[in-house]
């Protein structure tokens, strides 16, 4: 009787927050629903009635749509390499006696913490500007002509911007997946004869499984939303405007809120595509 009034106590307690965070979820998705049905222009007469499908076959069929995709998956694929590969090598590097390896492992975080914004303008104005950056000075220092890195690498660059602000998330799950690795294994392994990189292959790597799913799974889903950087460096040009960014063109540039809320309905669908298609292949590792 006592652990059904206690059930029922914990239910009456839990239900304002599940309530708050339903609605915190359920209302915006509502509206989004509502308004990507809708003929609706702000600045231009309002709600000019009922659109059925027309804004999702005029945002699907237009010739920006596609390109969006293509940019968006390249962005989060190549992000996801680079944060994954470069994020176990720093984890093994870590993991060894290094002398100040607590104010190493604070300086490798520490990108973590800084706003997209922000660092997107260093590394826009300090280290990519072909005049007076960083590696314009360095290619110039090798005899070469500096890159105009927003222009002809733009891809690139958003890739090596969002990259150094995930790899320490990635570095910092996948540290602490090595550190739980026993070490009499290691040992046992090397008093038998295999070498670093054996070890590596047949030991540490598949330990590594299950935090490198976790790393793609939670990076793949703040990925696919991608904005401040693309906004702060090449305003969607040069083949860098991912779907958040056309929506965002058509919602506040086009000021057509029908448009873009079906836009919005469109990346929700996307999101739930890759979302799945992760838990169906890499997700395989969580139960194993």
């Amino acid at each position: 009787m006592a652990t059904r009034h206690s059930r029922a106590a914990a239910r009456m307690m839990m239900a304002p927050a599940v309530v708050l965070l339903l609605g915190w979820m359920l209302v915006p998705l509502t509206m989004t629903l509502w308004f990507s049905f809708r003929r609706y222009l702000p600045m231009r007469g309002g709600d000019l009635g009922w659109a059925g499908f027309d804004n999702y076959v005029r945002f699907v069929t237009s010739s920006t749509f596609w390109p969006s995709i293509q940019a968006t998956l390249i962005i989060v694929g190549g992000v996801l390499v680079v944060t994954v590969v470069l994020g176990v090598l720093l984890a093994l590097l870590l993991d060894q006696p290094l002398w100040g390896q607590g104010i190493v492992r604070i300086l490798v975080i520490a990108p973590f913490f800084v706003m997209p914004t922000v660092s997107a303008l260093v590394w826009k104005n300090m280290f990519m500007d072909p005049v007076n950056g960083l590696f314009a000075h360095l290619w110039r220092f090798f005899g070469a002509e500096p890159v105009a890195w927003m222009s002809e690498a733009s891809l690139q660059s958003i890739i090596m911007i969002v990259s150094w602000q995930w790899l320490p998330f990635a570095t910092l799950i996948l540290l602490t997946a090595i550190q739980s690795l026993d070490r009499e294994q290691l040992e046992a392994a090397e008093m038998d004869g295999a070498g670093p990189l054996s070890r590596f292959a047949h030991i540490i790597l598949p330990h590594l499984s299950r935090a490198v799913t976790v790393v793609i799974l939670i990076q793949t889903i703040f990925l696919l939303s991608v904005f401040a950087e693309i906004f702060v460096t090449t305003q969607g040009s040069f083949g860098t405007r991912t779907l958040t960014y056309l929506i965002y063109q058509r919602v506040l540039e086009s000021q057509n809120v029908g448009l873009g809320s079906a836009g919005g309905v469109y990346a929700i669908i996307l999101a739930n595509i890759v979302a799945i298609f992760l838990m169906r292949i890499v997700g395989k590792n969580l139960d194993a």
